[in-house]
């Protein structure tokens, strides 16, 4: 399980060309703007997954029985996939959202390309 870093402009249907100057072109116009919504949840379960990390590295420390790390480690990991859904949910009820009421396609295909590179995990 790695960490991934989503690219700025990315096409991951080939089929539908979306070019980037296009992209960019309906950025600067200001067709949709991104309007940030409270992550004040995210950040406090973050808090508990770092204390949770924090755990298992003194338990790792003290030599603990194997299979009780292994145990927190895959609580950690639960508690990381609820917060990656929790952000995709609330990435699709507003950021996703305003770009279909934008009526602007560029702009909604960008956010479905978006989703899609989310839900594969790497760009085809």
């Amino acid at each position: 399980m790695g960490i991934h870093v989503f690219p700025k402009e990315i096409v991951l249907e080939p089929r539908i060309e979306i070019k980037k100057k296009y992209i960019k072109k309906a950025e600067s116009e200001n067709s949709h703007k991104h309007v940030a919504h409270d992550h004040g949840k995210e950040l406090k379960r973050l808090s508990r997954i770092k204390g949770q990390v924090v755990g298992v590295e003194r338990m790792i420390h003290e030599k603990r029985y194997c299979p009780e790390i292994v145990i927190q480690i895959k609580a950690i990991r639960a508690a990381l996939r609820s917060l990656e859904v929790n952000i995709i949910e609330g990435h699709l009820k507003h950021c996703v959202k305003e770009a279909i009421k934008s009526h602007d396609p560029i702009v909604a295909q960008k956010k479905i390309e978006e989703i899609l590179f989310l839900i594969k995990g790497k760009a085809d």
